[in-house]
Order: C-alpha cells, then structure tokens, then sequence
C-alpha cells in the first residue's frame, strides 16, 4: 500500500517562507496527478495546488504567485516552496496523490 510522507512544516513569521516535501513509499503504481491541500480550524479542506504527470499546473488563487509546486523526475515526490506566507496561510497542510491518498498532514504556522 502506497503511504505518503510530509515534511518541511513549522512556525515562520509573515513574509517568510517553508518547502514542504511529500514523499510516496509502498507499492510501485503510477500517480498520475499529485497536490496539496490545506484546512485551516474551522474551514473545509481546499485545493491549494495540483501537477500532473504531464506537466500541467494548477493553483488556487490565493496563492498564486507565492507558492511553486514540483515533482522530483521519478514523479514519487511533490513538493511545495511556499513564499511571501501570510498569517492566512496558517493551516494543517495535506499532500494528496492520485486524488485518493492523503498523507497525515502537516501544521504550517504564520506569525504576523
């Protein structure tokens, strides 16, 4: 069974940044999109950004121009280079591969 690991989370201040990393271990299959999710206390878990094995790219616009998602060659890890963070970007992050694999997630904290 494929897991997911996430790494690379933790307390930066506004304006600062944090990569977060996912890696899949477990049996050999191909994902075939790969994406992060986030859910704020209190709010729905949203689409923060999603890539495909052919490349395509997609972000919420909260963060567009802020955030980079990419995948390593061997398409088995995706990772997230989160800049210019806002207090609003304060939130438990989740990576999600082939739309039904979640990994445990990830706390993200913005101090302002």
């Amino acid at each position: 069974q494929v897991q997911l690991m996430e790494s690379g989370g933790g307390l930066v201040q506004a304006g600062g940044s944090l990569r977060l990393s996912c890696a899949a271990s477990g049996n050999d299959f191909s994902i075939n999109v790969m994406a992060w999710y986030r859910q704020a206390p209190g709010k729905q878990r949203e689409l923060v950004a999603y890539i495909t094995n052919g490349g395509t790219i997609n972000y919420a616009n909260f963060v567009k121009g802020r955030f980079t998602i990419s995948r390593d060659s061997a398409k088995t890890a995706v990772y997230l280079q989160m800049n210019n963070l806002l207090p609003e970007d304060t939130a438990v992050y989740y990576c999600n591969a082939g739309t039904v694999l979640w990994g445990k997630g990830i706390q993200v904290t913005v101090s302002s």
